[in-house]
């Protein structure tokens, strides 16, 4: 547990980043963002809400053992008793998952949202990993977040259900969170070459619109698994994850300018 002084600040920096199908990279998605911030000098907090704990574990944590977690937070324990540091960097701080996240699919999605705008301030984002499903832990998140940004991948099935998930944004805004945008859609795991995969971002192209697209999109190498597996910061591969990692740089700018555009309202 951290005992920083912590900076209640204006909301405006929680990202939730969501698919409602597994596998398309949500988690390495997130970690990379996280993993540019930190290259970038900057402050992000990870919530990992998804049961699985994948974002949890490569960030040094044991979700077996964690004391208090995203599911005692969700439960009215404050966001500051169950934040920690993390392997990575001395700026990346986790609200870890664990398994007992799988009794929260009931109860006050708003709780969360109380919950970090009580440490918003201390970050320069908060980056909600949401569990690949459309049920409570995401509309928590969702309702916590000020931005939602889909993840998907140029297969047939990583386009599936894109639309059920801008469903349920718009249903999160409609009834617990009018403050909440949908502010774009990153594509994750881009063949060097694939006619298939170009197919399939002229399909998402037109389910939501060239602009809602996040440039670039994120090649798929296997150095990013192997990130994933050793538990490392893509970025501290250095030469041999430079196309990836300047993806990620690219994103975290891109995501740092939303951000900043609505902390400023």
């Amino acid at each position: 547990m951290l005992t920083p002084t912590w900076q209640t600040g204006h909301m405006g920096n929680v990202v939730a980043i969501l698919n409602q199908k597994g596998g398309v990279g949500k988690t390495t998605v997130t970690l990379g963002l996280a993993s540019a911030a930190a290259h970038a000098g900057h402050r992000v907090l990870v919530v990992d809400l998804d049961p699985q704990s994948s974002s949890s574990w490569v960030l040094g944590a044991n979700p077996a053992t964690v004391e208090v977690s995203a599911a005692e937070v969700l439960s009215r324990t404050p966001a500051s008793r169950a934040i920690s540091t993390t392997t990575w960097s001395d700026g990346i701080h986790l609200l870890s998952a664990s398994n007992r996240l799988q009794g929260r699919e009931h109860g006050n999605p708003q709780r969360l949202r109380a919950a970090l705008a009580e440490v918003s301030g201390a970050y320069d984002a908060i980056l909600i990993d949401c569990p690949p499903s459309l049920g409570n832990l995401t509309t928590s998140g969702l309702t916590a977040a000020d931005h939602a940004v889909i993840v998907v991948e140029p297969s047939a099935l990583g386009l599936r259900g894109i639309g059920a998930v801008a469903d349920v944004i718009d249903e999160v805004w409609d009834s617990h969170n009018a403050d909440l945008e949908l502010s774009g859609v990153i594509v994750n795991k881009v063949p060097g070459v694939s006619s298939e995969a170009d197919r399939r971002l002229d399909e998402l192209t037109r389910i939501v619109g060239k602009k809602a697209i996040w440039q670039p999109s994120i090649p798929q190498r296997v150095i990013v698994n192997q990130a994933i597996g050793e538990r490392r910061a893509i970025h501290s591969y250095g030469a041999r994850s430079t196309d990836v990692s300047e993806a990620f740089d690219a994103l975290w700018a891109k995501l740092r300018r939303v951000v900043r555009r609505t902390t400023a309202r």
